[in-house]
């Protein structure tokens, strides 16, 4: 049951932190289908980061320098969005489209490279960082506590915060809900959608090295984040765009996603011998079930995916 719990919280965490990134960007107005290349370049910046620090570097100074690279990957990534959506008002879901294909295939490519470069015996596209791992984990009482469970609480606290007890949030929310009347007040369109796309890379970044290091101690780039960007997109959705609710939302789907892992413990479970991967396809599943019952009930900002033309009243 703890190791449920555990990998329940941390899961969760990978969705509120990558949700709560399409959150502020949907509220300025744009559309991010590409959350899970997003994800997969902070991942790299994050595990490279790990890879590069020396052995006997603080638990602290770890986790600041890793966050920091995997939130600047992310940021900086995401600008691909933020050009081609807000300067040359691009499809936005196409453009999202492409960053997904494009962040694995380049990460792929890059760490490949890398390992080639260091004469690594059967090249593939892992970095290893079993070391680095440790300085995430503090072990209570038999739980195994990750510091981005903290990370993603204080997150969902600022989010909140910002959105709807700033003038910077509320003016991110009148641009996605009607921009022409928010520039009319002299708000800037155009950078409240730059700001909340590239928020949405700090957290998205982030959210991709708190995924692969709650699984092994090396991953491969080539298999992506499994889908959690789009998974996180469902959860935005189903908390409808808010982020109380956006933590229910992870919290339930965290869960199923966490039966994958931990079935085998429990004795009714493994009982029904039910294949793995159907435990895999669970929160999936349970996603697409959900978004057909509650999708037509949901209120996304008015203005979202639209292009912003000054000119248009």
């Amino acid at each position: 049951m703890i190791l449920l719990l555990q990998y329940t919280l941390i899961f969760a965490s990978v969705l509120v932190l990558v949700a709560l990134g399409g959150c502020f960007s949907e509220h300025s107005g744009v559309i991010n289908i590409g959350l899970e290349g997003i994800m997969v370049m902070g991942a790299l910046g994050g595990a490279l980061m790990m890879k590069v620090l020396p052995a006997d570097t603080s638990a602290f100074m770890m986790i600041l320098l890793v966050v920091l690279a995997a939130i600047a990957l992310g940021a900086v990534y995401s600008l691909l969005l933020a050009v081609a959506a807000v300067n040359f008002r691009a499809d936005q879901t196409l453009v999202g489209t492409a960053m997904n294909l494009l962040g694995t295939a380049a990460a792929t490519v890059f760490v490949k490279a890398m390992n080639t470069a260091e004469s690594v015996d059967n090249v593939s596209s892992t970095i290893q960082y079993i070391g680095a791992k440790k300085a995430f984990l503090v072990n209570i009482g038999g739980f195994e506590f990750n510091w981005f469970m903290l990370l993603a609480l204080i997150a969902l606290a600022a989010a909140y915060i910002v959105l709807y007890k700033t003038r910077f949030g509320l003016r991110l929310c009148a641009c996605g809900e009607h921009p022409q009347a928010a520039d009319s007040v002299g708000i800037n369109v155009y950078k409240m959608r730059y700001a909340g796309v590239l928020i949405s890379g700090v957290l998205g970044g982030l959210g991709g090295i708190v995924y692969i290091t709650a699984g092994v101690s090396e991953w491969k780039f080539e298999n992506g984040v499994a889908g959690f960007g789009f998974l996180a997109l469902a959860v935005m959705i189903f908390g409808q765009w808010k982020p109380t609710r956006i933590a229910l939302a992870a919290l339930l789907f965290g869960l199923f996603r966490a039966l994958s892992n931990v079935y085998t413990g429990f004795a009714f479970l493994s009982a029904m011998n039910i294949p793995s991967a159907v435990y895999n396809m669970l929160p999936y599943i349970i996603s697409l079930i959900v978004l057909a019952f509650t999708s037509q009930k949901s209120r996304a900002p008015k203005a979202e995916g639209i292009p912003y033309d000054k000119g248009q009243r």
